[in-house]
């Protein structure tokens, strides 16, 4: 699944959190990543609100008042040690380094003796880590967005009066399509200038997909030029009918055969879709190994520098071929009170194979003492239960076609 986020009228944390309720994102995901925080306790309150007319979901952060000033530093700390998933962790910890690094810069001193003000504050650290943890609940194979409205004047805060864009909002969107907008105020603030920048992967106008849900967020203000929201829109996306591919091929009789795992992985890390080895008789009866590798065309340059250097070719054959791929999505499931993921294949906005991570059900078995096969049985029916399997019908043959074998 993919996902795109409408900027027009900027983007904040809290803006984000209700988009991300708003399509769907249990409230739980949210609440459970904010309380791992080892901080005073902080809530996420839901209201179904309108802006211009426009159904929306704005998200409330209730956070008890604090003077503390954090430094990057504090705020490296305190996430490195709460007990968050790995993949929040290190999302809300690249964010807040994005944070730090910006902020340095507007300030001309190191990252780390940058102190957060408003960025800093609970609330803040609610909107980072709640946001990551409904992006990595989604997710999402790509994440593309709208450019971004910065909004125009000036505003007071920690330091005094501020321009408009912000100072640190302009250096996290360096490179990012931006514009003013129609609101002459702050419409978008570093908070969540720092999510965009870390989360978005591609900035461009609505992309190909079958929409499958849309969520609106809303921020506080209702300013009368346009509806103060973030619209998330998810769906599958179209990939190309056939994507650009190449195989590489050569014969090899003289490899240290114990070398062969390390030249696969070697190929995976160079940017290989697949590689293979296909035992061959060679001139003379000598037994040899045929090396397949497919890659995109435009890894190809890699792929052949890879082999070259990790086996004893001297050279290659290439061979271009079409290739037809499905769409691809990521999720999780509970099974034993573990997390496990999962992955799918999706066709005409259809989940057509599920699967689990082989790797996660082996840990799985190694944690709770059980065979691998259990653990695999009940993963495997979990992921089945939750991502059920919708095949699309066979085509009807033509009129005056044999019909298919059996």
């Amino acid at each position: 699944m993919i996902g795109w986020l409408d900027l027009s009228a900027g983007a904040s944390g809290d803006m984000l959190l209700g988009a991300l309720v708003d399509a769907g994102v249990p409230l739980d995901v949210l609440t459970a990543a904010v309380a791992a925080l080892p901080v005073e306790q902080i809530r996420l309150v839901t209201e179904q609100t309108s802006r211009h007319g426009l159904g929306a979901t704005r998200v409330h952060v209730h956070a008890p008042p604090s003077s503390e000033q954090r430094t990057w530093a504090d705020v490296r700390a305190l996430l490195t040690e709460a007990p968050l998933e790995p993949a929040v962790r290190d999302g809300a910890l690249a964010v807040f380094e994005r944070l730090a690094v910006a902020e340095g810069r507007v300030h001309r001193v190191p990252p780390d003796e940058v102190h957060f003000h408003e960025v800093g504050a609970l609330d803040a650290l609610a909107d980072v880590v709640g946001v990551v943890a409904g992006f990595e609940h989604l997710a999402l194979t790509r994440l593309a967005a709208s450019p971004v409205s910065l909004g125009s004047g000036s505003s007071r805060g920690a330091h005094g009066v501020v321009p408009i864009p912000g100072p640190a909002v302009l250096e996290l969107l360096a490179g990012v399509p931006v514009v003013a907008g129609a609101v002459p105020a702050e419409m978008c603030t570093p908070t969540g200038a720092a999510l965009l920048a870390a989360r978005v992967d591609e900035w461009t106008t609505l992309p190909p997909m079958r929409v499958q849900r849309v969520g609106v967020g809303a921020g506080g203000r209702d300013p009368e030029q346009l509806p103060n929201v973030v619209r998330l829109v998810l769906g599958w996306g179209e990939p190309p009918a056939h994507a650009g591919a190449v195989v590489l091929e050569t014969n090899i009789d003289d490899l240290d055969p114990r070398l062969w795992p390390g030249v696969l992985d070697t190929l995976f890390a160079a940017g290989a879709s697949d590689a293979w080895l296909t035992p061959i008789l060679m001139k003379k009866g000598r037994p040899a190994h045929m090396l397949s590798v497919l890659c995109p065309v435009e890894a190809e340059p890699r792929i052949r520098a890879a082999v070259f250097a990790s086996t004893s070719t001297i050279g290659l054959r290439v061979v271009p071929v079409g290739k037809v791929a499905l769409e691809r999505a990521h999720a999780s499931v509970d099974v034993l009170g573990r997390r496990v993921g999962v992955k799918m294949a999706v066709s005409g906005g259809r989940v057509v194979n599920v699967s689990v991570e082989y790797e996660d059900v082996a840990a799985l078995a190694r944690e709770l003492d059980l065979p691998v096969k259990e653990a695999l049985r009940a993963a495997t029916a979990a992921a089945e239960a939750a991502y059920p399997v919708t095949l699309p019908a066979l085509p009807t043959p033509p009129d005056g076609a044999p019909p298919p074998p059996g």
